[in-house]
């Protein structure tokens, strides 16, 4: 991450971000199972900068995960199946969100949950606990069994929106699958259980092949596509939501510079999230960070708000002249 020094002669602009009931310091986040539990950041990263922090998703048990091979390089982007490997809510209480809380920037725990009823669980135990901002709602991991259903039907997204709601106070996000036909409907119900934002995009359904071998590379077959090449998709999601739906959005899906964060605002997100990018250059989102107030400044913005949804349509065809 860039030393503070270079910040203090960055132009003077609002990065503060408002996601519903949750205020960020800035708009730059780092996505859910590539920051670890940030423990293993904090030598090379200064937390305490960082806009928010979702760590690695939990779920109520333990979860060893999938069978290698869990990742594979692809040619712009990165396949995983890691199958929500995790220690359970029990060891997370004890040995992670102490570390978390005193990181010095916002946490955002991700959770996930194989029914509505789990999801209300997990919401109902870390209600009462401090120094959470809020909570993330992972309904759309393809790489466990049904681990998308709940993001891919309109009335059982709101159902477990709503549940959760009804469990906490803790602002929700709920994290959607590109993998639908109509994310603008799955986000729409989202907001209609109550979600404070929606979180656009997780990961593509993908595969890789040994053809030599005649057998797939990632142990569980398939698995989630992210990188520089589900940004065009990510992109596509945020706009649509955005012109459909009010809540705001946080954009994630391909993120690796400082135009790609642009990008983002001006179709339509509020926030961002960094991911894959940070397994290849582990301060990367320092280094947006120090470079977002002069890209807003070249729009002529004092402030983040500003530039989000600012993007310019082209106008509608006129239909010809009648004879």
């Amino acid at each position: 991450m860039p030393d503070p020094a270079p910040l203090a002669s960055q132009p003077s602009v609002d990065l503060a971000v408002t996601l519903g009931r949750l205020r960020l310091p800035n708009p730059i986040m780092v996505a859910s199972g590539t920051f670890g539990y940030a423990g293993e950041m904090e030598k090379i990263v200064p937390l305490d900068r960082l806009g928010g922090i979702v760590p690695k998703t939990i779920t109520l048990a333990a979860r060893l995960g999938n069978r290698p091979w869990r990742t594979v390089e692809t040619s712009a982007g990165l396949l995983n199946s890691i199958g929500l490997d995790n220690d359970g809510i029990d060891q997370f209480l004890v040995d992670k969100l102490p570390f978390l809380r005193g990181c010095g920037a916002p946490v955002v725990v991700s959770i996930a949950g194989g029914s509505v009823d789990e999801f209300v669980e997990l919401a109902a135990r870390l209600a009462t606990e401090p120094g959470i901002a809020a909570l993330e709602l992972n309904i759309s991991c393809p790489n466990v069994s049904h681990g998308v259903d709940l993001a891919t039907d309109p009335e059982m997204c709101r159902a477990v929106v709503a549940g959760v709601r009804a469990a906490t106070d803790t602002p929700v996000l709920a994290k959607l699958t590109p993998n639908v036909s109509d994310i603008a409907a799955i986000a729409q119900a989202a907001a209609d259980g109550g979600a404070d934002a929606v979180t656009l995009i997780n990961t593509c359904q993908g595969m890789a092949v040994d053809w030599r071998r005649r057998r797939p590379l990632l142990g569980n077959v398939i698995g989630g596509l992210s990188g520089p090449a589900i940004k065009p998709i990510a992109l596509r999601c945020v706009h649509q939501v955005r012109r459909a739906v009010a809540i705001p959005i946080i954009g994630v899906g391909g993120i690796m510079t400082i135009d790609d964060c642009m990008e983002f605002f001006v179709t339509g997100a509020s926030a961002i999230q960094i991911g894959t990018a940070s397994f290849a250059e582990p301060v990367v989102s320092g280094r947006l960070l120090a470079e977002l107030p002069r890209a807003l400044t070249e729009l002529g913005a004092r402030s983040l708000t500003e530039v989000v949804g600012s993007l310019q349509l082209p106008a509608a065809p006129q239909a010809p002249p009648t004879a």
